[in-house]
C-alpha cells in the first residue's frame, strides 16, 4: 500500500507509516502542488495525507475516488467538501485535540504582545530608534483584571481562558451556540449574547472553526460595536475577519489593537498596512508550530492512514456518517 504526502511532515508520522509497511511518496518542493499535479500523484497512491491547504473539493474527490482514505495534517477541515466526501464514502481524518495547548499559547502571546506594542517596539530597536526616554511615549494598556471575550469556546478557547484567568485574573465571557458547562464551572465563564460579547470585551479572541456562519463574521459593523480600547485576537482562520474592515477599524481608532496568527489571504503581503501599525502583532499561522505538537499531529494523521488502508474506522474521523 502506498501513501502520497503533500508536504514534508515530522518523523513520528513517517516512522509509524513505515512500521505498518506503508510505502511513502512525499512532496518535498517548497511550492504548492497544482490541482492537476496533486490528482496525478494521488492516482498512483492508495491513500493521501494532506499537509497544507490543499483544496479537497468535489472535482478532486471524484478524480481520486479510488483512494481508501484521506487524512489531514490539521484539526481544521474547511478546505474539504465534507458532503461530497461523504457522498462517495471517502473517509476523511483530521488531528483534533493535540494542538489545543500550542494554539492557546499563541493566542495568549498575541494578546500580551499586542497590549504592550511588543513587535513594534522590537522593530524600533532594530531601526536604531531606541533614543530619548519620554514618560508618555510607547504606552500599552494593561490586561490584568480586564474582560476576555471568547468567540467559540471549545478546547482551544478553554485553554486560553485558563491562562488568562490564572495569569491576569481576567473575567471570562463567551459566545457559543451552546453553553460550555466545564468552563462555567471551572473558570466561572459567563455565556453572553454576541452583541454583549462585542460591547463588554476588553480583549476579544476568535477561537471558532471557519464555517458558512463564521466566514466574514468580524466586519465593519461588528468592529463598530466593540470598545475603542478593545484588542481583537484571531488565531483560528483568517477568513473569519474582513481584513480591510479590520485595517480601517484600527486606522480610525474604532478598536485599539489586533493580534493575528491568521490573515486573509495567507501569506500576507509584506507591505500590508497592518504590519507597520504599532498596536498590531502578526504571526505567520504558527499556532501549532512546536516540535512536540507537530510530531503529535503527524502521528494522528498517520494513524488515520493506516486504519483507512486496513479498511478500519478512522480513529479521528471528520465524516462518521460514511459508517452508517
Amino acid at each position: 500500500m502506498k501513501v502520497f504526502i503533500s508536504r514534508k511532515i515530522p518523523e513520528a508520522g513517517l516512522q509509524y507509516l513505515r512500521d505498518a509497511s506503508v510505502e511513502i511518496s512525499e512532496w518535498t518542493e517548497k511550492r504548492d502542488l497544482l490541482p492537476e499535479e496533486l490528482i496525478a500523484y494521488c492516482k498512483s497512491a492508495d491513500a493521501f495525507l494532506s499537509a497544507g491547504g490543499n483544496k479537497i473539493d468535489k472535482t478532486f474527490l471524484h478524480a481520486v475516488r479510488h483512494l481508501k482514505v484521506i487524512s489531514l495534517h490539521s484539526a481544521g477541515y474547511d478546505n474539504v467538501d465534507v458532503a461530497a466526501a461523504t457522498e462517495i464514502k471517502m473517509p476523511i481524518g483530521n488531528t483534533p485535540g493535540v494542538l489545543s495547548d500550542a494554539t492557546a499559547d499563541i493566542a495568549f502571546l498575541l494578546m500580551l504582545a499586542t497590549s504592550r506594542k511588543a513587535f513594534y517596539m522590537s522593530r524600533i530597536i532594530q531601526q536604531g530608534g531606541w533614543g530619548f526616554f519620554e514618560p508618555t511615549a510607547n504606552l500599552g494598556i494593561d490586561i490584568r483584571y480586564k474582560t476576555l471575550g471568547i468567540y467559540g469556546l471549545g478546547k482551544i478557547g478553554f485553554e486560553l481562558a485558563k491562562r488568562a484567568a490564572a495569569a491576569f485574573g481576567m473575567e471570562i465571557i463567551y459566545h457559543n451556540r451552546s453553553h460550555n458547562e466545564e468552563a462555567e464551572q471551572e473558570l466561572h465563564a459567563q455565556w453572553v449574547s454576541f452583541d454583549d460579547l462585542l460591547e463588554k470585551s476588553d480583549v476579544l479572541s476568535v477561537n471558532t472553526a471557519l464555517t458558512a456562519e463564521t466566514k466574514g463574521k468580524f466586519n465593519k459593523d461588528v468592529f463598530a460595536k466593540m470598545k475603542p480600547t478593545a484588542i481583537f485576537i484571531n488565531a483560528a482562520r483568517g477568513s473569519i475577519h474582513n481584513e480591510e474592515d479590520l485595517t480601517e477599524a484600527l486606522e480610525k481608532g474604532i478598536i485599539w489593537g489586533a493580534g493575528l496568527d491568521v490573515t486573509n489571504p495567507e501569506p500576507m503581503r509584506p507591505d500590508h498596512p497592518l504590519l507597520s501599525m504599532p498596536n498590531v502583532c502578526v504571526l505567520p499561522h504558527i499556532g501549532s508550530a512546536t516540535e512536540e505538537t507537530r510530531a503529535a499531529m503527524s502521528l494522528l494523521a498517520a494513524k488515520n492512514i493506516v486504519a483507512g488502508l486496513k479498511g478500519e474506522r478512522l480513529p479521528f474521523i471528520v465524516n462518521p456518517a460514511i459508517y452508517a
